[in-house]
């Protein structure tokens, strides 16, 4: 049962690399058998892999068709991270009085990992390294419940996640936005940190929003795409 389990976390991690730098892109059907060559992997992992992205609602199934990667849309990422908000800012507030200073060194080596990612323009080496930075202040709270719910969120985001950073200047920005972050949170200064949350969102909202029109005429492709 375990080679089981480990067989389906590798292709899981895969498949959300291949949605992340749009190898598997939105509106893209999956051809499950194409799939299972690709990642060397037999149908069973695959399918609980799939399923598992479907949660998260990174994929869609439809009867008879099978499963597609999701449209992406101004609205849902409106919605999700309005939701991240107001998680976060509660995540947020209840971490940093727990933290200490050991604990702010290793999220200040997190954001050390952000920068050479971002250097290097490995997408999925910033967004790995990202996610810890900030689930390293998040899962400080101490509220199991509302990490795996901002676990949830954040994987509902990788797409758009993968758009923004895409632009160098977006990976620049970020780095910048980390740099301050950790100084709030060396100063203990809570509503700072909670601002520069804010403003980090916000700026990757307004940005993803500009570019998802003309992403929205993408015709759909099938996985594995025909040769021309």
């Amino acid at each position: 049962m375990s080679v089981r389990l480990t067989a389906q976390d590798a292709v899981l991690a895969r498949l959300r690399d291949d949605i992340l730098t749009g190898v598997l892109g939105p509106g893209d059907q999956l051809v499950q058998e194409a799939l299972a060559e690709r990642y060397g992997v037999s149908r069973v992992p695959l399918r609980e892999a799939l399923k598992t992205l479907e949660s998260e609602g990174q994929l869609v199934y439809y009867p008879h068709r099978g499963y597609f990667v999701v449209e992406l849309s101004v609205d849902d990422l409106r919605e999700v991270y309005q939701l991240r908000a107001l998680l976060e800012d509660a995540a947020l507030r209840a971490a940093v009085p727990a933290l200490d200073d050991q604990d702010v060194q290793h999220i200040s080596t997190l954001s050390e990992e952000i920068d050479q990612a971002a250097a290097d323009g490995d997408v999925i080496a910033m967004t790995d390294a990202n996610r810890r930075f900030h689930f390293a202040m998040y899962d400080a709270a101490g509220m199991p419940r509302l990490s795996r719910l901002l676990r949830q969120l954040w994987e509902a985001t990788d797409a758009y996640r993968a758009i923004y950073y895409q632009g160098e200047a977006n990976r620049h920005r970020v780095t910048d936005e980390h740099s301050a972050m950790v100084l709030a949170l060396r100063a203990r200064d809570i509503d700072r940190l909670v601002a520069l949350h804010d403003e980090h969102r916000t700026h990757s909202v307004a940005v993803v929003e500009a570019q998802l029109n003309p992403r929205d005429h993408i015709p759909h492709r099938t996985y594995p795409r025909e040769n021309p």
